[in-house]
């Protein structure tokens, strides 16, 4: 517990001193300096590429279907369609609407990891989902990124109406915290807390309303690295930190397995913003589910227009290579999942 509390939780990825170059390459992100020790159990750090050869008996597609399918299950019980029922149609139709379920996958895999029973992480899995959600429907707000279109169809606002759509990303949030701490079970208190506080600082004025914030000022502004770093750190990587050491301490996960998966989060983090940055250029609203090419029409700052579109893909590899360094903690075919997650998110397409 001393060794989680020392930890800073807002510690930028870049050391303070360090300067970059327009369409350089910057290096990747310092995540062993997250915790004073870098001790780790093996000595070997395999490739991704190692790594995903030498799980050749992992199925991946089948393990992603199943846990999104136990997700699904658990958030359509957590909102049941009820009195007042206009508010729950707007909750359920926002959660309800699909996606990859990457974070509740990221705890479920990362509780399984330390030795966790995975019914232990749903309540957390669901919350984690509900918090996701929220973020997506305020974000879609005219105020906000005033977009139209989400998982293939109308945004929360342009289905219900902006009023509605506020309560419902409103009541999600505060279920989120009720879920966990109501339905969390087969755990201690003090284990459920720190997992509670985890979740709250990823998501507050420290945490993803940060990243927001500082986004919403940065429209028309010239915006360097390290500013565009902040912002997506904050604003998206955040929430996929919380979702990976959540799993790890409701899982009972020890202080440096806990920090060495939160090191492999920060990377996978960043990476999942860089790749959506990519693909915001490179496909279409169709094959993306919500408005394509939003980020270059509106003049804001992405990796592709900093650092070009190669090198931003180049970054990207980097930082999947980077988060499966820091899976060489673990045993390969325990991490296997996490292993392949990384991948997912380097390769994913929309």
């Amino acid at each position: 517990m001393a060794l989680l509390a020392a930890i800073p939780i807002n510690q930028p990825f870049f050391p303070k001193n360090h300067s970059f170059k327009h369409k350089t390459l910057p290096r990747i992100i310092s995540c062993k300096k997250i915790t004073p020790t870098n001790a780790t159990k093996t000595t070997s750090s395999p490739s991704l590429q190692e790594t995903l050869v030498n799980s050749p008996n992992f199925k991946f597609e089948e393990y992603m279907k199943t846990k999104a399918k136990k997700v699904n299950k658990a958030l359509d019980d957590a909102v049941p369609l009820q009195n007042p029922v206009k508010i729950h149609e707007a909750m359920r139709y926002s959660l309800l609407a699909g996606g990859k379920r990457v974070r509740p996958v990221l705890c479920l895999a990362s509780c399984e990891l330390v030795g966790g029973d995975e019914a232990a992480a749903v309540p957390m899995a669901c919350a984690l989902e509900m918090i996701h959600t929220m973020s997506l429907i305020h974000d879609d707000l005219p105020c906000m990124d005033d977009d139209d279109l989400r998982r293939g169809r109308p945004t929360s606002h342009k289905a219900f109406g902006e009023d509605t759509a506020v309560l419902a990303g409103d009541a999600l949030l505060s279920l989120a915290f009720e879920h966990v701490a109501a339905n969390t079970t087969n755990v201690g208190h003090e284990r459920v807390l720190r997992a509670i506080a985890e979740l709250g600082s990823a998501v507050g004025s420290e945490g993803l309303v940060a990243g927001q914030i500082v986004d919403l000022t940065s429209e028309g502004k010239e915006v360097s690295l390290d500013e565009l770093e902040y912002i997506h750190v904050h604003k998206t990587s955040k929430l996929l930190e919380a979702a990976v050491v959540c799993g790890a301490i409701v899982g009972g996960g020890d202080g440096e397995e806990v920090e060495a998966l939160r090191r492999y989060a920060r990377c996978v983090g960043l990476l999942f913003q860089v790749v959506d940055d990519i693909l915001d250029v490179t496909k279409s609203s169709a094959e993306l589910g919500k408005t394509a090419g939003k980020d270059l029409a509106t003049d804001k700052a992405t990796y592709p227009r900093l650092m070009g579109l190669a090198k931003a893909k180049e970054f990207a590899g980097e930082l999947a290579e980077k988060a499966v360094r820091e899976l060489a903690f673990f045993d390969p075919l325990r991490a296997a999942p996490l292993h392949h997650l990384a991948q997912y998110i380097a390769s994913r397409q929309n």
